[in-house]
């Protein structure tokens, strides 16, 4: 390769790099003014790096969070062996309705048709749990309702036997004053704390806000089952918590 030549390559190669720096300044001294490869619209997609979603998780009350924490002390071949030796209450709250609305305002006691009602799901429900307590033999003496349709309902399938008090009816209201609450509760403490005939189980079938009112905790879904255990001095000890189709597993380990 002659020295002329040569001296051309390095020459060109010169411009070459200085003319890449010359466009990369101009490139970075216009780049804010520069037109996007594609136009921006209100619709253009922010990358999530620039923007990102705020949760909207719906707040949940004290009583539902406690509901969600709660951890069974007995559970499966355990909880079943207890349950046969009696001595527990079981307040259920009743099973699934077709509708989920405070209807206590305008409810008139003894005309279902101004209450909500059991739906198909709630029935087959109620026919499961008792279907569970007769596989097991599982004693039970007194069924306790509200007089609310869809509570003495659930008891009758379940059951087959029930007693209205109407000390388990929710107060006329849908937010309900700290008066309201307390009478809740004083009215429901002494069907918890009772304790049963010898070697049988007490059933309750109520509602949510009674059951909340007495213990802080909120029965949730419907048809969820809460197993007590009263001890003979005025209080009770919570044992376990039954969805409607786990009364016929309780053979299982859980």
């Amino acid at each position: 390769m002659t020295k002329t030549k040569m001296f051309k390559q390095l020459q060109s190669k010169s411009y070459a790099v200085v003319g890449g720096y010359i466009l990369t300044a101009i490139a970075v001294l216009t780049g804010c003014n520069s037109t996007p490869s594609e136009p921006t619209s209100d619709n253009t997609k922010i990358p999530e790096t620039t923007a990102q979603p705020v949760a909207s998780a719906e707040k949940i009350s004290e009583g539902e969070k406690a509901n969600a924490d709660f951890q069974d002390k007995l559970s499966g071949q355990a909880l079943l062996n207890a349950l046969k030796q009696g001595g527990h209450v079981i307040y259920f709250r009743h099973t699934q309705t077709e509708k989920d609305y405070a209807d206590q305002v305008k409810a008139v006691m003894g005309d279902c048709s101004t209450q909500r009602m059991l739906s198909e799901e709630g029935w087959k429900q109620a026919k499961t749990i008792g279907e569970g307590f007769r596989k097991y033999a599982i004693p039970f003496d007194q069924v306790i309702s509200s007089q609310y349709c869809r509570a003495w309902q659930t008891a009758d399938l379940a059951f087959g036997k029930y007693e209205k008090n109407a000390d388990l009816n929710f107060p006329k209201a849908e937010d309900y004053t700290p008066e309201q609450t307390a009478t809740m509760k004083a009215q429901l403490i002494p069907m918890l704390t009772a304790v049963p005939t010898t070697g049988t189980n007490t059933v309750i079938v109520g509602h949510d806000d009674l059951f909340e009112a007495a213990t802080g905790i909120y029965p949730d879904p419907q048809g969820m089952a809460y197993v007590v255990k009263p001890d003979g001095k005025g209080s009770f000890e919570l044992v376990a918590n039954m969805l409607p189709e786990e009364w016929t597993k309780l053979d299982f380990s859980q």
